[in-house]
């Protein structure tokens, strides 16, 4: 059984972004990136699976060259194999599901694991876009996976609390914070990963047109939060929420 797993580079969780000065989107130059933690889950949870009848694990990414660092660590945690898609462009939600949904019918997995979200955009669309353009069924937010031979089995947060659905192969997961804690890369691991194959691949071998179809218009920094202020009561609390027109 073969698993996909589509990773992306992003700015480190641990940095704070900065808006360019000209407001055309966030500073990136000279700042740490890292893996998409939601991707990390994704990988470890596909690591996970080899103990119950996965035999290969193949990392993707769609991204400039330096994305190779990114497979590196996905092959590093236990990933058989990667490919990366380069291209300086950036590409949209739409963009990337379709070039995954050209990488899937050229790969043939049974199972699509990748982060419900990334962490830069945070627009939590391209597992469901894949599915849609694939035509499979899937399993968003899992906090728990259960693989069978023909099928995969997930538990899903929701709003009411959880939800568990049974999904036929091929199916597609996106992963929750609550799924499995990542592991860290050995040292051993990561000097083997450097041997792994990495396949180096363009949009146009997959005959897929990545242009953008959203303008940015304008980046700027959130509003700095202001100090809070005491109330004598409950009647001046409301008063306040009513001007400010949160209560009526």
């Amino acid at each position: 059984m073969k698993v996909l797993v589509p990773v992306k580079r992003v700015l480190d969780y641990n940095v704070k972004p900065r808006v360019k000065a000209d407001g055309t989107g966030v500073d990136l130059a000279n700042v740490k990136m890292s893996m998409n933690p939601f991707d990390e889950i994704a990988v470890e949870e596909a690591i996970r699976l080899k103990d119950k009848g996965v035999t290969e694990i193949v990392a993707v990414s769609i991204g400039e060259a330096k994305c190779q660092e990114t497979l590196r660590t996905a092959l590093a945690m236990g990933a058989d194999r990667a490919i990366l898609v380069q291209t300086d462009d950036k590409v949209e939600p739409l963009g990337v599901a379709k070039l995954l949904k050209a990488i899937v019918e050229a790969e043939q997995p049974q199972l699509i694991i990748l982060g419900k979200q990334a962490i830069d955009d945070d627009n939590n669309q391209t597992g469901q876009m894949l599915a849609g353009l694939l035509g499979v069924g899937q399993a968003t937010f899992a906090s728990k996976v259960e693989l069978a031979a023909d099928s995969v089995t997930v538990t899903r947060e929701v709003d009411g609390g959880s939800e568990t659905d049974k999904l036929s192969l091929p199916a597609i997961i996106t992963t929750d914070l609550r799924l499995n804690e990542p592991r860290y890369a050995s040292l051993p691991n990561i000097m083997k990963a450097k041997s792994k194959p990495l396949d180096q691949k363009t949009p146009a071998d997959y005959g897929v047109d990545v242009a953008p179809r959203l303008t940015t218009l304008k980046v700027v920094e959130p509003p700095k939060r202001t100090a809070g202020v005491k109330v004598a009561d409950t009647d001046e609390l409301v008063a306040k929420l009513k001007a400010m027109g949160v209560a009526k």
